[in-house]
């Protein structure tokens, strides 16, 4: 009864995580840091700006999403493992959690409250 509206709130909070995160990389929003002189941060963060206000958004939601679990699976074997193997060890919880939402996402579409689905019924 409520599974398209609670998917459609998953799907906008998680990319909305995401794209603050991709803010703070690029910008130092939220209390974060300008990383933009590392490729691999820069790269990141616009993964996660952008493609975290896809998802929000629902707009090209499957390959945003699948991109977004990527970068997510190695920020957290780049990041996280090297400190320990359990993520509850090596504070990758957030990664392990928003690779597998993400894959999850991709793996459903956008769902029916989604830019996705509206530009659809416009053709």
């Amino acid at each position: 009864m409520f599974s398209e509206a609670s998917f459609a709130l998953l799907r906008f909070f998680t990319g909305a995580l995401l794209a603050c995160h991709g803010a703070q990389k690029l910008f130092g929003a939220f209390g974060g840091h300008v990383v933009t002189g590392v490729p691999l941060m820069l790269g990141a963060g616009i993964i996660e700006l952008g493609g975290g206000a896809l998802i929000a958004l629902g707009l090209f939601t499957r390959i945003a999403a699948f991109v977004a679990s990527g970068e997510m699976a190695v920020a957290y074997f780049k990041s996280h493992a090297p400190h320990g193997f359990w993520p509850i060890q090596n504070k990758g919880e957030l990664a392990v959690a928003l690779c597998f939402a993400f894959l999850f996402i991709a793996a459903h579409g956008s769902g029916r409250f989604s830019l996705d689905r509206s530009l659809r019924r416009a053709r």
